[in-house]
């Protein structure tokens, strides 16, 4: 039978997504038996992470500061403002190098089903922000899943309603995969988007 401490353990590992019961086990398992050092890093580095980390003031991402290098970065380009749902998915274009211009996290997304909101994410601060004079275009950069269509969809008008330039990230078939794999939304929305 498993200690209190152990049970603690196993149970905050499966607040991780995509962790359940036998990996949250095999996790704590691994830790406290072959790795105790890798676990005393992990729990100094999450509390480390919690106690300093917060919300920037301008774009909503994490920071250990007021406000975010991104937004402080004098070489963005402050025209050009990206809405994406998580942190995660800024670091995903922030590693494709193809965006210079600021960032607005909603740190999620509209879900009715869920109970979550427009004014849940975040939304009239996006529009405070968005209507500073200094943006001429706001990208919604929101998944191409249900919520997120509702939500750039939701934003869209919002925005547009204030004289602002709204466009959508493009999609279509990814670069290096054979058509005969792509599933039929993708290849329908690419014919429609063609260009």
């Amino acid at each position: 039978m498993s200690e209190p401490a152990l049970d603690g353990l196993i149970d905050a590992l499966r607040r991780l997504p995509g962790v359940g019961v036998k990996s949250a086990q095999r996790m704590a398992f691994h830790l406290l038996q072959h790795d105790r050092e890798g676990a005393r890093r992990l729990a100094g580095a999450l509390t480390e992470a919690v106690q300093r980390t917060r919300h920037c003031a301008r774009c909503h991402t994490f920071t250990e500061g007021e406000v975010c290098a991104t937004c402080e970065d004098p070489r963005r380009n402050p025209q050009l403002l990206c809405v994406v749902e998580t942190p995660a998915d800024q670091a995903a274009l922030e590693r494709s190098g193809s965006y210079q211009g600021l960032y607005f996290v909603l740190m999620g997304r509209i879900s009715p089903l869920d109970g979550i909101g427009v004014v849940d994410i975040g939304a009239a601060a996006l529009l405070e922000r968005a209507a500073d004079g200094v943006v001429q275009e706001v990208i919604l950069a929101t998944g191409f899943s249900a919520e997120g269509e509702v939500t750039a969809h939701a934003l869209a008008a919002a925005l547009r309603a204030r004289g602002l330039k709204v466009t959508r990230l493009a999609r279509g078939v990814p670069a290096g995969s054979e058509l005969e794999y792509v599933d039929l939304g993708t290849i329908a929305y690419a014919m429609g988007d063609r260009r």
